[in-house]
């Protein structure tokens, strides 16, 4: 699978693409893989969303895509952009499959070594899967004309970080993201660029 990232292949206007990992949950904080079990935000990561909001409030954009799964959509919320937001299902975390709710050290009891963006997962989603997922994604954004908001998932947006680069889902693994972090996705000279990766926010 293959992801042109010449501009005049698709039509690619150069602008900037923020990404913004939901905010905390109860799994997330534990460690345990959440496809699409729809968990709320936390405490905590409520508090993570809100301070996204000052952040996001000096930017013009010209499209918000979200997830449907309501940690993304509340952190959208909490950070100011609801009332723009469309829901894309393309943008859901991965499918966890049988693995769903468990830990990394629990899978790894069963299959050691086992990687999600190298194997993906028994019953569940293949790493091609998500990443012909989220080329639809980038299709979609690299033919809007102006800045778009992507609020989304841990594992969906490291994938989707890698394939904006043209690299495969398995580059996913090098780019950790935590939650209620901005990144950007960028262009220099025409290739497709990381303007800044998994930038925390200011604690308040």
């Amino acid at each position: 699978m293959s992801l042109d990232p010449s501009p005049s292949s698709s039509a690619a206007r150069e602008h900037e693409v923020v990404l913004v990992r939901h905010g905390e949950t109860a799994w997330s904080r534990a460690g345990q893989h959440t496809g699409r079990t729809d968990v709320p935000l936390n405490e905590a990561g409520e508090a993570e969303a809100r301070r996204l909001a000052p952040a996001l409030a000096g930017r013009s954009f010209a499209q918000v895509l979200c997830s449907p799964l309501q940690r993304a959509r509340r952190t959208c919320q909490l950070a100011g952009l609801a009332s723009r937001a469309e829901f894309d299902p393309d943008l859901q975390e991965w499918d966890y499959g049988r693995y769903e709710g468990l830990t990394s050290p629990q899978i790894h009891a069963d299959v050691p070594g086992w990687l999600v963006f190298r194997d993906g997962c028994p019953g569940g989603e293949t790493p091609e899967a998500v990443a012909a997922r989220v080329d639809r994604v980038i299709a979609r954004v690299r033919a809007v004309d102006g800045p778009v908001a992507l609020f989304a998932h841990g594992h969906l947006l490291r994938v989707l970080a890698a394939r904006w680069l043209g690299l495969p889902a398995a580059a996913g693994a090098h780019l950790l993201l935590d939650t209620s972090t901005l990144s950007t996705l960028a262009w220099y000279q025409g290739v497709p660029a990381l303007g800044c990766w998994n930038a925390p926010l200011a604690q308040s």
